[in-house]
């Protein structure tokens, strides 16, 4: 387990994240994804020690997640949180970052990469929101539907949230007891929901554009690793194509019998594609 740690980030804003690796000259941040109760170490306890060898890592919680503060009053959501990573990185000290983003947390990296390109290396994005598009695929996915549910009337339940995290994950068995009670515990507070519910209603807010970022993907300068889940029911793996055709350094590679979880799921061998990529030339 990694130390957990508090900084201030502008605002009053506080995050919480896991440190490890701090000997390392350069540095990888993990962002998580938006499914209830997602925090740092529950999408990356598997992969921080791993990248720490060679990185010095900063697992974020990402505003509104896990022990970070929950402010409601805030603008689209990749550019609230993109922000505050920024944040986190001038108070570190930290110039540039490589960006590890699974989901919400891969919005959040590609956000902070267009509007602070400098700031930004190497991008490894897991089933990234705004990014991909659905080409074949239903909008709303089987997922997103299954995410609405679970605050809707009558409110959330655990059997809510286990039937959604069962569709984050190929094989059903990750999804444990012990799994369903952490994350209920968390994503249950009245401060979690209001949490959630002002983060998806920013996706429809006078600057829902600052969501689509599929639109400006071809502006991204940085070498980008697309990892997709070829059972991805949140982000179906056809969204990938609009983000492969038009970053111009971007690769893909898909990992079979895998849901949205690719770092959880296939934890080992991402590792190894992840930090060869990082180091690659």
């Amino acid at each position: 387990m990694t130390e957990g740690k508090y900084a201030e980030v502008g605002g009053g804003l506080r995050l919480h994240y896991h440190e490890a690796g701090a000997e390392h000259a350069e540095t990888v941040v993990m962002l998580h994804g938006g499914g209830p109760g997602a925090s740092a170490w529950s999408n990356f306890s598997r992969n921080i020690e791993v990248f720490a060898k060679s990185y010095r890592v900063l697992a974020v919680d990402q505003p509104g997640f896990g022990k970070s503060d929950k402010p409601t009053e805030h603008p689209q959501y990749f550019t609230h949180s993109s922000t505050a990573v920024v944040g986190l990185l001038d108070a570190l000290g930290v110039g540039k970052a490589h960006l590890v983003g699974n989901s919400l947390g891969g919005g959040t990296a590609v956000r902070l990469a267009l509007d602070h390109p400098d700031r930004a290396g190497r991008l490894v994005l897991m089933g990234p929101g705004g990014l991909s598009t659905n080409l074949f695929a239903p909008d709303p996915t089987e997922g997103v539907k299954a995410l609405g549910r679970f605050a809707a009337p009558p409110g959330p339940s655990k059997e809510k949230l286990a039937a959604f995290l069962r569709l984050m994950v190929f094989d059903p068995a990750l999804i444990t007891d012990e799994l369903v009670e952490e994350r209920y515990a968390n994503a249950s507070t009245p401060e979690s929901l209001a949490a959630m519910r002002a983060m998806g209603a920013s996706f429809a807010g006078a600057d829902y554009e600052q969501g689509m970022l599929w639109r400006d993907a071809y502006k991204l300068r940085q070498r980008v690793l697309l990892i997709w889940g070829r059972e991805d029911r949140v982000n179906p793996l056809d969204g990938a194509l609009l983000a492969l055709k038009t970053i111009p350094r971007a690769q893909l590679h898909v990992f079979g019998r895998c849901g949205h979880w690719a770092q959880v799921e296939k934890f080992d061998e991402f590792n190894r594609l992840a930090l060869d990529f990082l180091r690659g030339e």
